[in-house]
């Protein structure tokens, strides 16, 4: 059996909301404002989305996560990008040719958004809605068995 990893702040224990939340509050800059734009299309793309809090280890405060029926996204910030990386997002098909980063793999893909750029609202609520699907159409077939 796994032993709870001891995570030293006191935040370790606020909802995954509030985490976003103080996140996009402490960035305080382009990326803030960005991460809170990104959340709140996918929310008006699928207001079922849950919002978790993954992979919180001594050395990190965790990842924003965005799922329904599995991982659809993450909301990573880093120092140049804003990056939504899209846990089936190999599987999908990407007409507005949003994914922009980790093309090379077989199972992720991700958009990194920069400073000053516009997102193409309709496209990524598109992708969105697919990558849902998708993960609903696969726990159909895992309670088929």
């Amino acid at each position: 059996m796994k032993k709870p990893v001891p995570v030293e702040s006191a935040s370790a224990f606020i909802s995954a909301s509030a985490f976003i939340d103080e996140k996009i509050k402490e960035l305080g800059d382009w990326r803030g404002k960005m991460l809170a734009k990104v959340r709140g299309i996918i929310h008006e793309a699928d207001p079922e989305i849950v919002e978790e809090r993954k992979w919180v280890k001594p050395t990190s405060p965790g990842t924003p996560v965005f799922s329904h029926g599995g991982i659809v996204c993450t909301g990573e910030t880093h120092k140049n990008v804003v990056k939504m990386t899209f846990a089936k997002g190999a599987a999908l098909k990407d007409p507005s040719g949003l994914f922009n980063s980790s093309l090379e793999g077989n199972v992720r893909r991700a958009i990194d958004i920069h400073e000053g750029q516009k997102i193409n609202e309709a496209g990524l609520k598109n992708l969105i809605r697919a990558a849902v699907a998708l993960n609903l159409r696969g726990e159909k077939k895992t309670k088929a068995k």
